[in-house]
């Protein structure tokens, strides 16, 4: 089964893309967090206003109260309260079920339970964007993906600039175990030279991360290096509509 997993991934990767040009006016750079855990806003949430910076929340709505990697996943008011602040909201599936694991009937029933759920919560709003749970893609569910959405972020490194795949669009962990093995600077420098659009994407927030989390002082430096730089920081919806042409 991983050898057919990793076939299925590699296929995504290479065929059937949906290439755009990637060409800002400057370097842009966005993050965003996944399935969100309640420390992405009790404690991300504070950092990121002290930045003036809106991110992009990957919502499923099946998480929502319930624990998930032994963190307690946020609550319908934290959800409430990071819209209102004017963060965007993405959609991360309904329970955060991977593409490999979904025919494209489980996919499309998963879309509308996650959209559905959504606008009841937040009176009627629409996510426009999209990030595959586990960073896992299929060449079938890129197509179902890019029928209802701008676009759908991955987790592959790198910089987007020039030809992407909008629907496999690259993106950085800010993991803390993984963070030592990223020269943030010269990232974050490439990334303005390149005027291209570096994407990242974190989970939990906290003195103790779990293996996909950072601590808040990982998420205050990668946001001061992204300012340092030059860089423009946009929500991914938001950066989506002054990179893409």
């Amino acid at each position: 089964m991983k050898l057919i997993d990793q076939m299925r991934r590699r296929a995504a990767r290479y065929l059937d893309t949906a290439a755009v040009t990637i060409a800002p006016p400057r370097g842009v750079f966005s993050l965003s967090f996944d399935d969100i855990p309640a420390s992405a806003w009790t404690e991300a949430g504070p950092i990121l206003a002290g930045h003036g910076i809106k991110a992009t929340y990957y919502v499923c709505g099946g998480l929502a109260g319930a624990v998930n990697m032994d963190r307690d996943q946020y609550r319908v008011e934290h959800l409430q309260a990071l819209h209102a602040a004017g963060h965007e909201v993405g959609c991360h599936t309904f329970g955060h079920t991977s593409a490999l694991r979904m025919s494209s009937e489980a996919l499309r029933l998963s879309l509308d339970a996650n959209a559905a759920w959504v606008a009841e919560r937040l009176d009627g709003y629409r996510m426009t964007t999209f990030a595959w749970p586990f960073g896992d893609a299929t060449v079938g569910a890129k197509r179902i993906v890019r029928e209802r959405f701008a676009l759908g972020r991955g987790v592959r490194d790198g910089v987007n600039v020039g030809r992407e795949d909008r629907g496999l669009i690259k993106s950085i962990g800010l993991e803390s175990r993984r963070l030592p093995d990223y020269d943030l600077e010269a990232l974050m420098a490439a990334s303005a030279a390149a005027k291209g659009w570096l994407t990242a994407y974190g989970h939990d927030v906290s003195d103790r991360p779990t293996d996909y989390g950072c601590t808040a002082e990982d998420l205050d430096r990668v946001l001061r290096l992204a300012k340092a730089a030059g860089l423009e920081v946009l929500p991914v919806g938001a950066a989506w509509a002054r990179v893409a042409q």
